[in-house]
């Protein structure tokens, strides 16, 4: 083991043990390939299963393992118009499992995101009966202004560039705190306790993943 892998299992329990205290579940996977496997065990077959516009769940391989899988999945990436897409997000307000990403996480349990239409962040807050949370450990600091910077400082540049937005940070890669029509960072979202209990479940990974 190395001291990136063993300092990541020793942060990572210490985090898990701070998620309990909130009443949210919480898992620690060396490896992407094996949060795959662990978030397939805790979805039972047969589950209505949707994701948020997460890079993470999709780079890791997660939402094709539930296509190919026993699951009756709500594909938003087949969408092909704005009403589609509409439908999607409605639909993932009553679905057993919502996947997503955070863009940050502080080492005492606060799950912070910054969304630009806001779907990702109201599944998060209420509708969809659970919510798993798939966190590489590049995304764990120190305080909650760290992970706030971190969600628009690092994680929204990278998502303009690659969303292609008309954005100031898309031109240098610096937040300008700006109120663009496409601006990303419209809704800000601390989760610090989760209600009902255990609704959310966090997989810990110890590798870099997203942004």
């Amino acid at each position: 083991m190395t001291s990136i892998e063993a300092r990541n299992e020793k942060l990572a329990q210490t985090l898990i043990n701070h998620l309990k205290r909130r009443h949210i579940n919480g898992y620690y996977c060396p490896t992407a390939a094996q949060a795959v496997k662990q978030a397939l065990q805790l979805i039972p077959t047969g589950s209505i299963v949707t994701w948020g516009g997460s890079v993470t769940v999709r780079d890791m391989g997660l939402t094709q393992a539930l296509i190919d899988g026993d699951y009756r999945v709500v594909d938003r990436d087949l969408a092909t118009s704005d009403d589609e897409k509409r439908r999607c997000y409605l639909a993932a307000m009553d679905c057993d499992y919502y996947l997503t990403s955070a863009n940050a996480v502080t080492q005492d349990g606060l799950i912070v995101n910054v969304d630009g239409r806001g779907n990702r962040v109201a599944a998060i807050t209420w509708g969809p009966r659970n919510v798993l949370f798939v966190i590489g450990m590049n995304k764990v600091v120190q305080t909650l202004d760290a992970a706030i910077a971190r969600a628009r400082g690092i994680a929204a540049p990278i998502n303009t560039s690659r969303l292609g937005t008309d954005t100031p940070c898309n031109i240098d890669g610096v937040c300008h705190d700006c109120l663009s029509a496409q601006c990303i960072c419209n809704h800000i979202h601390v989760l610090r306790n989760s209600f009902p209990s255990n609704r959310h479940t966090v997989l810990l990974v110890g590798e870099n993943l997203g942004y």
